[in-house]
C-alpha cells in the first residue's frame, strides 16, 4: 500500500497522526508512505517505522481548473505513479479527498491503480460549498475501492449528502495509544514550567479553528471566573483564529487567565493533558464546517482527564457521555459556564469521570484491536505479536 498524505508527522494535524498511528503498526513490508515535507522530516523518518518518501504535496489551490491548476495534480499523479512502481505497491490510501485523492483518481482512469479514500467529515461540507470542488469529490468517491469514515456520523453525511451506498463505506475510528498516553499525578514542576502554576487549568488541543468553540470558551470565562477565580484556559495549537482570540481575551478581561501555548512537541502536549484539570473542546457546526470526530479527546481521556465537547459532529461517539464526559450545545457561552463551573468546583467527580475515561478509551479505542481491524479491512495478515 501506497499511504499518500500532506500532513503527516512531524507535521501536526488528526489526519496524519491517524495514519500514521495507523500504518507504522501494519506489517513494514506492506506499506510505504508518500508524505509532505517538512523541515524535520529527516529526524523523524529515520525512527518512524514506515519506509517514508518525502514529496511536495501542498497544492495552493485545490481546484483544477486552469492549465496550471491541473498541471499541478498531473505532475503529483505521476510521480505517485512512479512511487506505486518502485515499490510495487497494489493500492494506494489517500489520507483526503482533496487534494490527494484527486490525483489518486487521476491515476487510477490513465493506468488502473486502485486507491481507497479516508474521510474525516469536515471536508464534506467544504466540497459542497464550490460546484467545482464538488465536482473534484465526486469523482473521487466515486473511482475509490471503497470509503473509509472515521465515524458513524460521517457515514450519515456520506450517505445522506453525497448519494454513497452503505455498502462502499466502512468505518474505523481513529486510536489511542494507550502506552503514551497516561495519567500521572500532579507535577508542580511541569505547571510551573506551562505557566499555570496552582491553578485549576482547563485545557483544549487542536487547530485554532471556528468550529472548534475557543471563542465560546473565552466568553464562559468570566462567569467561570465569577464561582472559581483560579480558573485558567489553557490554549495548545495555532492557527487563522489565534489573533482574533488572543483580541478577544483582551476585550473580556480575560487574558491574564489565559495561555496560548502555540504548537508544541508531542512529548509537551502530553504533559499538557496530564496536568490539566478539564480538557474542553467546545466544538460547534460554523456554516457548514464541523467537527468529524475529535482524536484530542480520546488522548484526554486516555490521560485520565474529565471531558467537555459540543454537540455537533462525530465527537459524541468518542465519550461515554455523563460517566467520561459532558456533551452539550457550544454555539453559546451557557453550556460551557454550567458545565465548567461544576466540574471545576468537584475534585471528586473530575477524578472519578478521569478514570472511567481511561478505562473507556482502552476498552473502546486501542490501538491493537483499530489495527486489527485495518488488517481484516486491509486483507493484510497480521504477524505474530503486532
Amino acid at each position: 500500500m501506497l499511504v499518500v498524505s500532506e500532513i503527516f508527522p512531524p507535521r501536526h494535524g488528526g489526519s496524519g497522526r491517524l495514519l500514521y498511528e495507523l500504518y507504522r503498526r501494519l506489517p513494514p513490508a506492506n506499506v510505504v508512505a508518500a508524505a509532505g515535507l517538512h523541515e524535520q522530516a529527516e529526524d523523524f523518518d529515520r525512527f518512524s517505522g514506515i519506509r517514508t518518501e518525502r514529496i511536495p504535496l501542498h497544492l495552493d489551490r485545490w481546484g483544477v481548473l486552469g492549465l496550471g491548476s491541473f498541471a499541478q495534480y498531473w505532475r503529483l499523479a505521476a510521480r505517485l505513479r512512479d512511487l506505486s512502481r518502485m515499490y510495487q505497491c497494489r493500492e494506494l490510501h489517500v489520507a483526503r479527498c482533496l487534494p490527494e485523492g484527486f490525483a489518486a483518481w487521476l491515476l487510477r482512469i490513465t493506468y488502473g491503480v486502485p486507491y481507497v479514500v479516508y474521510v474525516h467529515g469536515e471536508e464534506t461540507r467544504t466540497s459542497a460549498s464550490s460546484r467545482e470542488l464538488s465536482w473534484m469529490t465526486r469523482r473521487v468517491y466515486g473511482g475509490a475501492r471503497y470509503l473509509i469514515a472515521n465515524s458513524r456520523n460521517t457515514a450519515y453525511v456520506l450517505q445522506q449528502e453525497w448519494g454513497i451506498s452503505r455498502s462502499r463505506i466502512r468505518i474505523l475510528y481513529p486510536g489511542v495509544d494507550g502506552g503514551r498516553f497516561v495519567p500521572t499525578g500532579p507535577s508542580a514542576q511541569v505547571r510551573a514550567e506551562l505557566g499555570w502554576g496552582g491553578r485549576r487549568v482547563v485545557l483544549t488541543v487542536g487547530r485554532l479553528q471556528l468550529r472548534k468553540g475557543h471563542d465560546m470558551l473565552l466568553r464562559a470565562l468570566p462567569r467561570v471566573l465569577q464561582t472559581v477565580p483560579d480558573a485558567h484556559y489553557a490554549v495548545v495549537g495555532d492557527g487563522a483564529e489565534r489573533n482574533r482570540l488572543q483580541q478577544l481575551a483582551r476585550e473580556l478581561g480575560v487574558h491574564e487567565n489565559v495561555s496560548f501555548h502555540g504548537e508544541i512537541s508531542d512529548t509537551q502536549m502530553i504533559a499538557c493533558y496530564q496536568q490539566c484539570d478539564v480538557f474542553a473542546l467546545p466544538n460547534r457546526e460554523v456554516n457548514g464546517d464541523f467537527e468529524g470526530f475529535g482524536m484530542v479527546l480520546l488522548e484526554a481521556q486516555a490521560c485520565g482527564r474529565p471531558v467537555i465537547t459540543g454537540a455537533s459532529g462525530g465527537t459524541q461517539e468518542t465519550i461515554d457521555i455523563g460517566r467520561t464526559g459532558l456533551i452539550g450545545d457550544c454555539s453559546t457561552p451557557d453550556f460551557l459556564v454550567d458545565a465548567l463551573s461544576a466540574l471545576l468546583l468537584d475534585e471528586p467527580r473530575r477524578a472519578a469521570m478521569g478514570q472511567a475515561g481511561r478505562q473507556w478509551v482502552l476498552q473502546q479505542f486501542d490501538w491493537r484491536s483499530l489495527v486489527k481491524q485495518a488488517a481484516e479491512m486491509f486483507d493484510i495478515e497480521m504477524q505474530e505479536g503486532r
